[in-house]
């Protein structure tokens, strides 16, 4: 009978879950919903009931932070609910570093904008899902040909963030926008790079087919030929 194991198949994106679940446990059941708000909201900008101090250390933190942190279990489920789905397929195209790169990238973007422009708090991973619809959708682009899929999904994810009337669901929804185009805006350029280079690793390595290319024997095509000429048992030989 085969034997079937558990694999830590995307160890980014499922690290990223765990810790978001285990962050909103611990403010929901032991911090009476105080840990979010001490470490995982990005500030807002000047003027704003919680602006960004620049001579803050730990406001440049939440700028990276604030992805981990979750208003509900519903809030955290909506979001997980696309992350986990596309990021081990992402995960495994890209690599998990260049992931965790986009995902910095898109955190930063996010928060800087609230930052500068935004007076409310935010919270949530709703970015990053933005990020790895928009990721998925460019990957089965091709030079001259957007699929529809691309439209359907984009329309579908900000009708949803822009037209909602759950508050939750709609928190800073045009710094998710900016955060998610962003990262993956490099994550298709990226890939448009790696494609590059396997397509020019592929010319440079293609094989001569001349009379120099040697077969399994180690003897070139020519010498090959000539034994087999000069071979008197070989129903080609002609005296």
């Amino acid at each position: 009978m085969a034997k079937f194991r558990i694999t830590y198949n995307a160890p980014i994106t499922l690290t990223f879950a765990l810790l978001s679940a285990i962050i909103l446990f611990i403010d929901s059941k032991l911090l009476n919903h105080h840990f979010i708000h001490a470490l995982f909201v990005a500030p807002g900008c000047q003027g704003s009931s919680f602006a960004f101090n620049y001579h803050n250390p730990l406001d440049y933190f939440r700028l990276f932070s604030h992805i981990l942190g979750h208003s509900d279990w519903n809030h955290l489920i909506a979001n997980f609910g696309f992350i986990l789905l596309l990021g081990p397929i992402l995960e495994e195209r890209y690599g998990s570093a260049v992931l965790l790169v986009m995902i910095l990238v898109t955190a930063f973007v996010t928060g800087a904008i609230n930052a500068c422009l935004i007076p409310s708090p935010l919270m949530g991973a709703s970015g990053i899902a933005f990020m790895m619809i928009l990721l998925a959708s460019f990957s089965t682009m091709s030079r001259h040909e957007i699929p529809l899929s691309f439209f359907l999904i984009l329309f579908l994810y900000l009708g949803r963030e822009l037209f909602s009337d759950n508050k939750i669901y709609n928190i800073a929804t045009f710094a998710h926008v900016a955060g998610g185009i962003c990262g993956s805006m490099f994550g298709f350029l990226a890939n448009s790079k790696k494609r590059t280079s396997a397509k020019t690793s592929k010319k440079a390595g293609g094989k001569k087919t001349d009379s120099n290319t040697k077969d399994s024997s180690g003897n070139t095509i020519a010498e090959e030929f000539a034994m087999l000429t000069l071979d008197e048992n070989s129903p080609r030989f002609k005296k």
